[in-house]
């Protein structure tokens, strides 16, 4: 079964995307920038992460999850050497229930951000672990 997922608890989709789709059990969160509302966040790599990872707790709560779901990320990183400063932010967010991760380094990402993270949770709607 697939399911749109949309929530006024995170930035809406700038482009023809879902904020997250449901495929069974699993919530594929498509890849958060640092936008807080329309507005775009330019500050450090440690605000701008804090900021995107509090967009993904935004959709998992819309669908009554939380970060402990959290099975898979992807870190798209604009600059490699942010790696140490995105990773110690990252840490406080997954500090009970770390999920696999892949971190890479882009030449470019949407709207010229320094970060993006998309996000894989495993769970049913309403299951609070």
């Amino acid at each position: 079964m697939k399911k749109i997922v949309t929530t006024d608890k995170a930035p809406k989709a700038v482009g023809p995307y879902s904020q997250a789709v449901w495929a069974g059990s699993f919530l594929f969160i498509s890849g958060q920038i640092p936008l807080q509302g329309n507005e775009l966040v330019q500050g450090s790599i440690e605000e701008q992460t804090r900021v995107v990872l509090t967009n993904i707790q935004g959709i998992l709560s819309s669908q009554s999850l939380d970060m402990s779901h959290v099975v898979k990320t992807t870190v798209f990183l604009k600059n490699m050497a942010d790696f140490s400063k995105m990773n110690e932010i990252y840490a406080h967010y997954f500090s009970n229930s770390l999920p696999a991760r892949a971190t890479v380094e882009v030449s470019s990402l949407p709207k010229g951000v320094s970060i993006e993270i998309d996000a894989i949770a495993f769970g049913e709607k309403g299951d609070k672990r």
